[in-house]
């Protein structure tokens, strides 16, 4: 399937910088959105800056896309107040301007996070209660809230990919279950980006083939990618990965820990 003109929504960042060489020889044009200006690098590279708290220069923005990557947003932990500005208000402006203009496909950039707190030894998958595991996770929390609600009330196609670790290799030992590769990043946003039409929504876990996976694999009859890179295979790499974890321990490790949330709250 064509990819037509894809919109990229938080392009300067790390999975946007590396979607976008994927997807300039893909789709017929590319329209790159950050708050920090951008520099074309291709012919069919159309770079914009534009605060995604602008309602009216979102849909302006996206005048014109076939599709929607939404990656913008606050990536960490903070305070609840910037999470929902960036993440929760942030994607209900491109949502809108999906609706208000007709763009058929908007995936939306969620994240493992959603669910930290179900244990390791429990093979999570989408269907599982969410259990977020800090602020950061409640925002994604709405994230696909909001998303499904445009896909229910208003027909928007809104796939949502709750991705794990994206580094280039895997540096510790929980990233031998949560590792997602650059290589399967861009082969599930592909999958998402050209699903049928007649996915209206889907929420799946995005992540490497890893022997220790927490999450379950995407149903290849919902999304047509199968990842294929692999975190066992740096695993000699990593102290400490001969250690065994703890099935009762929280999936996010350290970031379910009371620390992680508590300096981000009024003392």
């Amino acid at each position: 399937m064509s990819l037509g003109t894809v919109a990229v929504t938080g392009a300067a960042g790390t999975i946007g910088s590396a979607i976008r060489k994927a997807l300039r020889c893909e789709a017929a044009r590319l329209i790159l959105l950050d708050r920090v200006p951008l520099h074309p690098e291709a012919e069919n590279e159309d770079v914009r800056t534009v605060d995604l708290r602008d309602a009216d220069a979102v849909e302006a923005a996206l005048a014109g896309a076939d599709r929607v990557l939404h990656l913008a947003g606050v990536p960490n932990e903070a305070p609840l107040a910037d999470l929902l500005e960036a993440n929760v208000l942030g994607t209900h402006h491109v949502l809108e301007a999906a609706r208000r203009t007709g763009i058929e496909r908007v995936v939306l950039a969620s994240s493992n996070h959603v669910t930290g707190f179900h244990p390791a030894g429990h093979l999570t998958g989408a269907q599982d209660p969410v259990r977020p595991d800090g602020l950061y996770g409640v925002s994604k929390v709405a994230v696909e809230a909001l998303g499904r609600l445009y896909a229910d009330k208003f027909g928007l196609s809104v796939i949502c990919l709750r991705i794990g670790s994206f580094v280039h290799t895997p540096t510790e030992p929980r990233h031998l279950a949560t590792w997602l590769s650059p290589h399967d990043a861009v082969g599930f946003i592909r999958a998402a980006l050209t699903a049928p039409r007649s996915t209206r929504f889907l929420t799946t876990y995005a992540l490497s083939a890893n022997t220790r996976r927490f999450w379950e694999l995407p149903d290849p009859t919902e999304l047509a990618y199968a990842p294929v890179d692999n975190a066992e295979l740096h695993a000699a790499e990593i102290p400490g990965t001969d250690l065994p974890t703890d099935p009762t321990a929280p999936q996010a490790g350290p970031a379910a820990r009371p620390e992680f949330t508590l300096k981000h709250l009024r003392p």
